[in-house]
C-alpha cells in the first residue's frame, strides 16, 4: 500500500496539467490583447503545452523503465519550475508558445511517472482505486485553480499567475524529495539502448486490449479538454458570463469531477471495473449529444448548457482512473512504457483538439459539442470492442 504522504506527492506531480492550464484560462481573453496576439494565437500556449505533455512522457516513460523513476521526476519538476518562470516573463506570444513547450515536456515527467508508481506497487482493484483516490486528491487542483486564477487576474495579471505556478513547481519538487522513494529496483530495470525502448514500445502496443484502454482513457480526456480548452470563450464570449462567473461554473465541474471519482472508488470492489468505465462513457457521450441537441434547437440557454455541461464533465471522474487502471494491468513488465503511451495519446489528442474547438470563432460553442460527442462516441465504441473480445 501506498503512504498516504506518498499519495499526496504523486497526486501533485499529476495535477500539473490541471494547474498549468486551469488557472490561466480566465486570462486568455485578456492574454490575447497584452501581447497583440488573436484567440488562435493564445489557444496554441494549450496547444504547446499539451504537445509536451504528450512528448515528454513519451520519453521520460521508457527512460524510467531503464533508469529508474525518482531522479527523473526531480530532474522534471526542477525544469518545470524554470520553464514557468520564463512564460511570466514571455515579451511575446511566440516567446511564451515556445516556453509552454518546455513547461509541458517537464511537467510530462511527474505526470507519467505518477502512474508508473502506482503501476510498480499496486495492481488489479487496489490500483484503479489508488488511482481514483489520486484523482480526488488531485481534483483539488482543478477546483482552486480557477476560481485562484480569477481572484488573481485582477491583481497580479496573467505573468503573475505564471510565477504562482513557478513556486508551485518548486513544491512538487520538495515533495517529491521528501515522500517519493525509487520504486523501481535495478533488478527489475531494463538494458538501456534505443534498441531496448523499441522493444519496450512493440511489447506494448502488442496487447491489444492495452491500446483499447489507453485510447477509452485519452479520448475520454479528449472530450474533457474540448471543455477546458473553448469554456473560456464559449462562457464569456457566447454566454455572457464575466471571468469570475467563469471561473465559478468551472470550479462546480471539477467538484462534480472530483465527487465522481469519489463515487467511483467507493464502486470499485462492489462492481467490475470495466463496467463502471462503460457507465462513465456512455454517460459522457449522452449527455454530449444532447448538448449538441440544445445549441442547435434551444440555442445559448445557460440554464441548459451549463447542466449538460456538468454531467459530462463529471462522467469523466468514472472514466480515466478505470481506463488507466486497466490498460497498466495489461503491460506489467513495462509499465513506465505504457504509461507513456498512455500519456502521449491522452495530452497529444489535447493538442489536436484544442485548436480545432475555436474554429468556428469565439461566437459558437457547437466545436466544442461536436468534439465531445466524437471523442466519448469513439472511446464507447473502443469499449464495446473490447468487451465482444471479452465474451467471444
Amino acid at each position: 500500500m501506498i503512504p498516504v504522504p506518498m499519495l499526496f506527492a504523486l497526486a501533485l506531480l499529476s495535477a500539473t496539467a490541471p494547474l498549468a492550464t486551469d488557472m490561466y484560462l480566465p486570462g486568455l481573453p485578456i492574454m490575447a490583447e497584452s501581447l497583440g496576439s488573436t484567440t488562435v494565437g493564445v489557444q496554441l500556449t494549450l496547444t504547446t503545452f499539451m504537445a509536451g505533455l504528450g512528448l515528454g512522457q513519451l520519453l521520460v516513460g521508457p527512460l524510467s523503465d531503464s533508469w529508474g523513476r525518482r531522479k527523473l521526476i526531480l530532474a522534471g519538476t526542477v525544469v518545470l519550475a524554470i520553464s514557468s518562470a520564463i512564460c511570466a516573463m514571455a515579451p511575446t506570444v511566440e516567446v511564451l508558445i515556445a516556453a509552454r513547450l518546455i513547461q509541458g515536456f517537464s511537467g510530462g515527467t511527474g505526470i507519467v511517472l505518477a502512474r508508473a508508481v502506482i503501476a510498480d506497487k499496486a495492481k488489479g482493484n487496489q490500483a484503479a482505486k489508488l488511482f481514483s483516490l489520486m484523482m480526488i486528491i488531485g481534483g483539488v487542483a482543478p477546483v482552486a485553480a480557477p476560481l485562484l486564477g480569477g481572484v488573481l487576474l485582477g491583481p497580479i495579471g496573467w505573468r503573475g499567475i505564471f510565477w504562482v505556478l513557478t513556486g508551485l513547481a518548486i513544491v512538487m519538487a520538495l515533495g517529491a524529495l521528501l515522500f517519493v522513494p525509487e520504486t523501481l529496483p535495478p533488478e527489475k530495470r531494463h538494458g538501456g539502448g534505443l534498441k531496448i525502448m523499441a522493444g519496450n514500445f512493440g511489447y506494448v502496443l502488442s496487447k491489444r486490449r492495452f491500446v483499447g484502454y489507453a485510447a477509452a482513457m485519452a479520448l475520454g480526456f479528449g472530450g474533457m479538454f474540448s471543455y477546458i480548452s473553448a469554456s473560456p470563450f464559449v462562457t464569456q464570449d457566447v454566454l455572457g458570463l464575466s471571468p469570475g462567473q467563469f471561473s465559478m461554473v468551472f470550479a462546480v465541474n471539477s467538484v462534480g469531477l472530483v465527487l465522481s471519482n469519489a463515487i467511483n472508488a467507493r464502486l470499485i470492489g462492489r462492481f467490475e471495473v470495466r463496467k463502471l468505465l462503460l457507465v462513465g462513457v456512455t454517460t459522457m457521450f449522452t449527455a454530449g449529444t444532447l448538448l449538441l441537441l440544445a445549441m442547435i434547437v434551444v440555442g445559448y440557454n445557460a440554464a441548459v448548457i451549463l447542466p449538460l455541461l456538468f454531467v459530462a464533465v463529471s462522467a469523466v471522474g468514472m472514466t480515466m482512473g478505470n481506463a488507466t487502471a486497466l490498460a497498466q494491468a495489461q503491460v506489467p513488465k513495462a509499465a513506465g512504457t505504457g504509461s507513456a503511451v498512455i500519456g502521449a495519446s491522452q495530452f497529444g489528442l489535447a493538442a489536436v483538439v484544442s485548436p480545432l474547438v475555436g474554429l468556428g470563432g469565439e461566437g459558437t460553442g457547437i466545436p466544442m459539442a461536436v468534439s465531445i460527442v466524437v471523442c466519448s462516441g469513439l472511446a464507447l465504441t473502443a469499449i464495446t470492442v473490447l468487451a465482444r473480445e471479452s465474451t467471444s
